[in-house]
């Protein structure tokens, strides 16, 4: 096999450029016609760098994890978006995706925004103050469940609603049907919703009538993250 050994080309010698072994070189780029392979086999990482004008991008092999790396920054694994594992295994480190818990609140009110005081995990950071704010547009799978105790049956009903920017969604308890206080009732909302960049999602308790006496309890939980 023979080596070309290239120092400076000043002026392109053809239109149609120059072709070294299935690579062509030539204004405007290069065109591949066989495999690329890019590293030796020793252990040391590899990557291939979009220099932007803002924000660079880089695709490369983290060699130390065995995994393929796809971020933003010049630097591999800087800021990583997606990563492939040596099993085939995709993990998104920056997804959002949240799951929040309350403490227990006694004697809640009508229209009252439940406190989630402890975040189990806030991937990317999107939530805060009992809100969950979207970062970007799109499709985001959403769940709470909240156990109330000690509803009074004077109520009509109560309602445990989610509330987002474009509409609510809600879980009903028709209280008044019961014959005595029910002593935990579990409601649960869960739903695919559209939600657009900084549009938000809280959770509020909602009653018709009778006394504020109902606690929602430690155990329930707030959750939700980005699908598409």
């Amino acid at each position: 096999m023979s080596t070309l050994t290239v120092g400076t080309i000043s002026e392109k010698v053809t239109d149609a450029g120059v072709a070294v072994d299935g690579v062509t070189l030539k204004d405007g780029g290069a065109t591949l016609t066989s495999d690329l392979t890019i590293g030796d086999a020793s252990a040391s990482d590899k990557k291939i760098l979009f220099d932007g004008n803002a924000v660079d991008y880089h695709i490369g092999l983290d060699d130390s994890a065995d995994s393929l790396i796809i971020g933003k920054g010049s630097a591999l694994g800087t800021t990583t978006s997606m990563a492939f594992n040596a099993d085939g295994i995709i993990t998104k480190p920056l997804q959002p995706a949240f799951l929040v818990r309350p403490a227990q609140q006694n004697n809640v009110a009508t229209d009252q925004v439940i406190t989630f005081g402890t975040e189990v995990f806030d991937q990317n950071g999107d939530f805060s103050s009992n809100t969950f704010t979207a970062p970007v547009t799109g499709k985001y799978y959403l769940t709470v469940s909240l156990r109330a105790d000690n509803i009074d049956n004077g109520a009509s009903y109560s309602r445990v609603f989610m509330i987002t920017s474009n509409r609510d969604y809600y879980s009903i308890f028709d209280v008044d049907g019961s014959s005595t206080d029910p002593n935990n009732w579990m409601f649960i909302v869960t739903v695919l919703a559209d939600m657009d960049a900084n549009d938000t999602v809280s959770i509020q308790w909602s009653q018709s009538g009778g006394s504020d006496q109902a606690d929602i309890m430690a155990d329930s939980y707030f959750s939700g993250f980005l699908v598409c």
